[in-house]
């Protein structure tokens, strides 16, 4: 019965669309979980420097805030300090070179906002992989169980044999390609929400840390609800 019935026998017996639609489904498994996997650890690093973010608040100056930040270049949190500190001094040395210059608030601003649509598209990427392979992954098993159910008809046709036991075979060979279509899709919507709702959660504490740094860069001090904020003035040089 094991050489008869099963995975094996469905490639060995399958024409050339079935092992298309096989390879095709495997090739969709295997980029969704890479993908998965791939951006599952980029929102566990990100959250991890979301946490120390909080600690560049603490620090005695803005230099010693960056090192509290660390030295990896992919942090969001310290390309976002920079990018700050860079308008800034940007704003202070051009300012009397234009004869329409933006507004220090509006510039900062700008230029904040521009990291975080960087950071954006960088933690989006790939995930359109995992819609695309959830949203498609069932049709495409689903055309694997619809072909092989006809050639297993027509088989069974030409034979003259339509028992129960030459019926149920075919036909329960032919709807294992829909089983295998689900089997790719559920991991990979999955998935996708769970990196959504980890991408979100990082997007909202970078647009807070943003918020903070445009305050600090403007007015020398980061927004507190809790009283006066107590970080030092930008030093010049940082």
């Amino acid at each position: 019965m094991d050489s008869q019935f099963g995975l094996a026998n469905v490639w060995s017996q399958g024409d050339f669309v079935i092992k298309a639609v096989a390879v095709l489904l495997l090739g969709m498994s295997l980029a969704s979980w890479i993908v998965i996997l791939i951006k599952a650890l980029d929102v566990v690093r990100y959250k991890k420097f979301a946490r120390n973010a909080e600690d560049f608040w603490h620090s005695e100056d803005f230099a010693a805030g960056l090192t509290k930040l660390g030295a990896d270049a992919t942090n969001p949190f310290r390309q976002l300090a920079v990018e700050g500190r860079e308008a800034t001094a940007h704003h202070r040395n051009t300012k009397a070179h234009l004869h329409d210059s933006l507004d220090v608030s509006d510039w900062v601003t700008r230029s904040l906002r521009n990291g975080i649509d960087e950071v954006t598209a960088r933690m989006q990427s790939g995930l359109a992989i995992l819609a695309s392979v959830g949203s498609t992954a069932p049709f495409i098993g689903l055309f694997g169980t619809v072909w092989g159910i006809y050639h297993a008809l027509m088989s069974i046709g030409m034979s003259g044999q339509a028992s129960i036991d030459k019926v149920a075979g075919p036909i329960g060979e032919a709807l294992i390609m829909t089983a295998l279509g689900l089997a790719v899709a559920i991991p990979a919507v999955l998935g996708y929400n769970a990196l959504v709702r980890g991408n979100k959660s990082v997007l909202s504490k970078l647009n807070s840390f943003a918020h903070d740094l445009h305050a600090y860069f403007v007015t020398g001090a980061r927004v507190s609800g809790n009283g006066p904020a107590t970080v030092l003035p930008l030093k010049k040089g940082a």
